[in-house]
């Protein structure tokens, strides 16, 4: 199937025109104004934006977490992406204590076969090393198309690793291929800190942010620049939410070493009061790290509008509020971490980003899209629009009006983070590899239609041939 889409105000990371795009045979084959050729499709964009679909680097779907799993699995989560923009994702594949990262991604593609719905790949997360059959494992991995390493430093007593473990997993990165990233938390500390609280009988919601105080985020992130710095590997820190972490990390950017950053949509918009809303609703809000005092959204708008954070994900981890964020009703330590919000980044960072002139259509692009993809291996197959790249593209109206609630959403969670956020910006249509999957406020394929994508190693390109099925 070719389709031409005519009239658009085409905008990549560093392109903003008004023209046509041609696709066929799922890529992108031209692009140009009043392009002469014909076309099975023909989509007329006139007065909206095509943008390249959206990459989310940091997702969690189908995850087993805190004694319970998350409620999206890939197709629910799929759904939700498709309809925000997000054409491409980077999921977790979690291995078990004692488990081969063989079988776990045997287990994590179980879990994709038959429900995908846009393309995916997967980061390994690393919880296990004692076995020295493990490192010559990891190794391998980056050949297999899984190029990132994930380490937690944080939730003691289930993923946390000790430093040796991250800074074995930072040497074998050095001569994979591979890019490490880290949850940077102090879990030690903050494990004393959750003991003393529940001793003293503090078990409500909003004590989740004050047993992990900004402190210990910046202690960790600067750990790990400096491990990182010593074994001679790239670098990437998930959701940084606070000034003390951004510091460390514009630090090592200044001095030119090969650390990069990511924050969250949520910590934009939520501030650490939201913890404090009555009747257990506060617990909507545990995630982690947690919402920080409000004074921090300016210090990330400025961080990632001066690249010293580069990419803004989701870290979408949905539990229901009702039945899995109760677990947590009398202890907030049993709150599952973790929130919605694989469908709202691009509502919330247009309107509120560029719709306030906090950032420029350009940059959002890079932050959402094209900067996702370079950093895990996914660029130029992903994150643009250019003559060979996957047809994944995003018709955007940038005057549509859109009311965000939970009665709305494709989530399976029974809340949305942004309720009631009135936007300015909605996504029209949406297409994978040349094939519309969304449109006019309904999806177009059936499960299975997304691929799993076997990424470049970090610092290389991904081509047409490295795409795995």
């Amino acid at each position: 199937m070719s389709v031409l889409i005519k009239g658009g105000r085409v905008v990549t990371a560093t392109d903003d025109y008004v023209g046509d795009v041609f696709v066929d045979g799922g890529r992108i084959s031209l692009l140009g104004e009043a392009l002469d050729v014909t076309a099975d499709t023909t989509i007329d964009a006139s007065g909206k934006l095509v943008l390249p679909g959206l990459v989310d680097p940091h997702t969690h779907l189908d995850m087993p977490f805190g004694g319970t799993t998350t409620i999206d699995d890939v197709r629910s989560g799929h759904e939700a992406a498709a309809f925000g923009g997000t054409t491409c994702h980077v999921d977790f594949c979690i291995q078990g204590k004692g488990q081969t990262f063989a079988d776990a991604l045997a287990d994590w593609h179980g879990k994709r076969e038959g429900k995908a719905l846009i393309d995916m790949g997967y980061h390994i997360a690393i919880t296990d090393l004692s076995d020295p059959e493990r490192l010559e494992e990891l190794a391998s991995l980056p050949e297999q198309g899984v190029t990132s390493y994930k380490l937690f430093m944080a939730y003691k007593g289930a993923l946390m690793v000790d430093d040796e473990t991250l800074f074995k997993s930072m040497e074998v990165a050095a001569a994979s291929g591979a890019l490490v990233m880290v949850h940077a938390e102090n879990g030690d500390a903050i494990d004393v800190l959750v003991k003393q609280a529940l001793a003293a009988g503090n078990t409500a919601p909003h004590f989740h942010a004050l047993t992990r105080p900004p402190e210990t985020e910046g202690e960790a992130t600067n750990r790990a620049v400096q491990l990182a710095r010593v074994a001679g590997c790239p670098l990437y820190v998930v959701h940084v939410s606070c000034k003390e972490s951004v510091e460390p990390i514009a630090l090592a950017r200044e001095k030119g070493w090969d650390v990069w950053g990511e924050t969250c949509t949520q910590y934009f918009f939520i501030d650490q009061t939201f913890l404090e809303r009555p009747d257990f609703e506060g617990a909507k809000y545990v995630y982690t790290p947690p919402p920080r005092a409000k004074d921090n959204q300016d210090v990330l708008w400025n961080a990632v509008r001066t690249d010293v954070l580069s990419a803004i994900s989701t870290d979408h981890c949905s539990f229901l509020w009702d039945g899995q964020k109760t677990l947590g009703r009398d202890d907030f330590s049993l709150i599952p971490n973790g929130g919605p919000g694989l469908e709202n980044r691009l509502h919330m960072i247009h309107h509120l980003g560029v719709g306030q002139g906090r950032i420029t259509l350009n940059r959002m692009v890079e932050l959402l899209s094209t900067n996702p993809a370079k950093l895990f291996g996914l660029y130029p197959r992903k994150g643009t629009i250019a003559p060979g790249s996957d047809a994944d593209l995003v018709i955007f109206d940038p005057s549509k009006r859109k009311t965000i609630t939970v009665a709305d959403q494709h989530s399976k969670a029974d809340y949305n983070l942004y309720e009631g956020t009135e936007v300015t910006g909605d996504v029209e249509t949406v297409l994978v590899r040349g094939t519309v999957v969304i449109d006019d406020a309904e999806l177009k394929v059936e499960p299975g239609y997304g691929q799993f994508v076997a990424r470049a190693k970090f610092g290389e390109e991904l081509r047409p041939a490295a795409l795995g099925v």
